[in-house]
C-alpha cells in the first residue's frame, strides 16, 4: 500500500486556475507589457504638448522606459531563473504581490512629478528585488550568478543619481544618470544573450554550424561595458568614439559566429537574433554621434527599442510560453508583433539619421507600431500569465 502511494503521481493544477502571483515572470511580465502599451502614448502626447508633466517630459520619458518597463522585465526574469539556478524558491504569492505593488506606486509617484517622496517610493523597488535575488545565490552558493546581484545594485545607484540631480540636491546631470542605467543594461543583455541565444538557436535548429570563441565574447562584452561607460560619463573623452566603433565590430562578430541567418524561417529565434543586431548598429552610432555627426538620440533609441524592447518581446514570448507549459512557437501574434517593434526602432532610428526633417513623423510612426506590438502581446499572454500551466505543474 506505501508502494502504490510513493508512484501516485503529483497532485496537479487545474490549468484554470489563478496563477498570477505562482512565479516572478508573471506579474512583472504583464505590467512590464501593459506599462509599454500606455507609456508611449502618454509620451507622444506630452511631446505634442497636448499634455505636461510635472517634471521635464524627456526625463520622464526616459526614466520609465528604464526604470519602469525595463526593470519590470529585469526582475521577472531574473526571480524566475534565480529559482533555476538556485534550486530555491523565489519570491511568490503575497511577497511576490507586494513588490509589484511597490513597481506600481514607483510608476504613480513619477507620473504625479514626485519630490523627496516620490523618490524614496521609486527608489524602494530595486532594493528590495536584489535583496530577494540576492538571499537565494548566498544560500545555494550560486557565485556564478552573483553578478546579476551588482548589475541592480548599479542600476540602484543610477537611479539615486537621477533623483538627487532631478531635485537639484546635488550637480548632477539626470540624463547622464539615465545614460548609465542604459549603459547597465545593455551589458546586462550582451552577458544574457550570449548564454541563451545560441543555445536556443542550436537547440532548435538541429545540425546548425555556429562560430564561439571564448575570448571574443569576454572581448566584445568587456569593449561594450567600457565604451558605454565611457559614452555616459566621459562623453567629452577623445578616444570614446573609437571605442564604441570597436564594441560595435566585436559584437557584429560575434553575433555573425551564431549564425543568425540560419533563424529567418523560426520566428521566436530571429527576433532575438534581429535584436541583438541593433547593439553593434548602436554602438556605431553613438561612435558618429561622439564625432559630431549625428545626434545621439539615434545611438540611444537603436539600444532601447532595436535591442532593449526586441529582446524583451522575445525574450518575453518565449519564457512565458516554456514556463507556462506551451511550446515556445511563435504564432501569427507573436510573429506581428516582432515585425512592429523591429519597424517602430527602424523608422524612430532611420529618420534621425536620414530624414531629420521627418523626425516627428517618425515619433508618431514608431509610437503606434511599438504600442500595437505590445498590445498584441497582452491580447495573447494575459490569459497565460493569470492561469496556471497547463501540464497542471506548479510555478
Amino acid at each position: 500500500m506505501a508502494l502504490m502511494q510513493m508512484d501516485d503521481p503529483v497532485r496537479r493544477i487545474p490549468p484554470n486556475s489563478f496563477a498570477l502571483w505562482a512565479l516572478g515572470f508573471r506579474p512583472f511580465y504583464l505590467l512590464a507589457a501593459l506599462f509599454a502599451t500606455l507609456a508611449i502614448p502618454l509620451w507622444v502626447m506630452v511631446f505634442s504638448g497636448v499634455i505636461t508633466l510635472p517634471m521635464e517630459g524627456v526625463w520622464w520619458h526616459a526614466h520609465e522606459m528604464l526604470y519602469g518597463f525595463a526593470a519590470a522585465v529585469i526582475v521577472g526574469f531574473l526571480f524566475t531563473a534565480g529559482r533555476n539556478w538556485s534550486g530555491l524558491p523565489t519570491p511568490t504569492g503575497a511577497a511576490l504581490a507586494f513588490l509589484a505593488l511597490v513597481w506600481l506606486a514607483g510608476r504613480i509617484a513619477m507620473a504625479l512629478g514626485g519630490g523627496m517622496w516620490g523618490a524614496i517610493i521609486d527608489l524602494a523597488f530595486l532594493p528590495m528585488a536584489a535583496s530577494a535575488i540576492a538571499r537565494v545565490l548566498w544560500l545555494s552558493k550560486s557565485r556564478k550568478q552573483y553578478f546579476v546581484v551588482v548589475i541592480l545594485a548599479l542600476l540602484t545607484l543610477g537611479n539615486a543619481a537621477f533623483h538627487l540631480g532631478r531635485l537639484g540636491l546635488l550637480p548632477l546631470d539626470p540624463l547622464a544618470a539615465l545614460h548609465f542605467a542604459l549603459a547597465v543594461i545593455i551589458t546586462l543583455e550582451t552577458v544574457i544573450a550570449g548564454r541563451v541565444v545560441p543555445s536556443f538557436t542550436s537547440g532548435i535548429i538541429k545540425g546548425i554550424v555556429q562560430w564561439q570563441r571564448g575570448w571574443l565574447n569576454i572581448a566584445a562584452i568587456a569593449a561594450t561595458a567600457i565604451a558605454l561607460f565611457a559614452w555616459a560619463l566621459l562623453p567629452d573623452t577623445r578616444w570614446g568614439a573609437v571605442l564604441s566603433l570597436l564594441a560595435a565590430l566585436l559584437q557584429l562578430a560575434r553575433l555573425a559566429g551564431w549564425n543568425p541567418w540560419a533563424t529567418r524561417r523560426v520566428p521566436m529565434l530571429w527576433i532575438l537574433h534581429a535584436s541583438y543586431l541593433w547593439i553593434p548598429i548602436g554602438l556605431a552610432l553613438l561612435a558618429a554621434a561622439q564625432w559630431g555627426w549625428l545626434p545621439r538620440s539615434a545611438g540611444i533609441h537603436a539600444l532601447t527599442i532595436g535591442a532593449t524592447a526586441g529582446l524583451i518581446l522575445g525574450m518575453m514570448s518565449r519564457t512565458a510560453l516554456g514556463h507556462t507549459g506551451r511550446v515556445p512557437k511563435a504564432s501569427r501574434t507573436e510573429t506581428t508583433a516582432f515585425a512592429l517593434i523591429h519597424l517602430a526602432a527602424a523608422v524612430r532610428v532611420f529618420s534621425i539619421v536620414l530624414a531629420p526633417a521627418a523626425i516627428s513623423a517618425g515619433i508618431y510612426i514608431a509610437a503606434t507600431a511599438w504600442t500595437v506590438a505590445f498590445a498584441l502581446f497582452l491580447w495573447r499572454y494575459t490569459p497565460f500569465l493569470m492561469r496556471a500551466r497547463v501540464d497542471g505543474l506548479p510555478g
